[in-house]
């Protein structure tokens, strides 16, 4: 297996989720058949909602750019972060190192298309909107998003999670139905702070992922039986 890094801790929760995923999807029968993670947990990474929307925070980018020379340093053959927003730094990024980034936005994209979907209603931080991180993977594919008429349910859903709230299990259905209603065909979770909650959605609606694609992608680029994307 060749190790994947993480840059994590974007939030902390989301992280240690996307370790379960990875850990869950592999049929092990002992502890080496195992994906191999580098995972840099760091919650000192610069709020991405301070600094896109609120305009007050200091820049990400510098420090997404140590922590991917940090994993390369550390033995990771290639990067992935769990964190949609933290995407609009991408570029940094992948100008720190010469490691394969596993781009979560066009990975999700790609997924939609194979899946059929054309409108995608997204559950998201503001921040995805405003800095349009998914346009250029979606319009790739064809995909036309969604967005709440009003933003700030989900971003006060994303809020309590990162202050450490519980929320109830069925959190984002009423979000999701709104989109719905704004004739969205299938659902998106795009924020992975919300992917805590992914199960409430049921399986009476169309939803996808993007924490569930990266993971597919993880586990493929440490068994490099596939290309890393670009």
């Amino acid at each position: 297996m060749k190790p994947v890094g993480i840059l994590g801790g974007m939030g902390p929760d989301a992280t240690v989720l996307l370790m379960q995923k990875v850990l869950r999807a592999v049929p092990a029968k002992d502890d080496a058949d195992h994906i191999s993670l580098i995972v840099h947990q760091n919650p000192a990474v610069p709020s991405r909602i301070a600094a896109l929307i609120d305009g007050t925070g200091a820049d990400p980018a510098p420090v997404l750019a140590q922590m991917a020379r940090d994993l390369q340093a550390a033995g990771a053959t290639a990067l992935a972060m769990p964190c949609n927003t933290a995407h609009h730094y991408a570029g940094a990024i992948c100008d720190a190192t010469d490691l394969p980034f596993l781009n979560m936005l066009d990975l999700t994209a790609q997924h939609l298309a194979r899946a059929g979907a054309k409108r995608i209603g997204l559950l998201a931080s503001p921040a995805v909107r405003l800095t349009g991180v998914f346009d250029a993977a979606f319009a790739k594919q064809g995909l036309t998003q969604i967005y709440p008429v009003d933003d700030a349910p989900v971003l006060g859903l994303i809020r309590a999670v990162k202050a450490g709230h519980v929320l109830t299990a069925d959190a984002l259905r009423a979000p999701a139905a709104a989109l719905l209603d704004q004739d969205a065909d299938h659902i998106l979770i795009a924020c992975t702070e919300l992917s805590l909650y992914a199960g409430g959605l049921g399986a009476d609606m169309a939803w996808s992922d993007s924490l569930d694609c990266l993971t597919d992608a993880i586990i493929r680029a440490a068994r490099s039986d596939v290309n890393c994307p670009d």
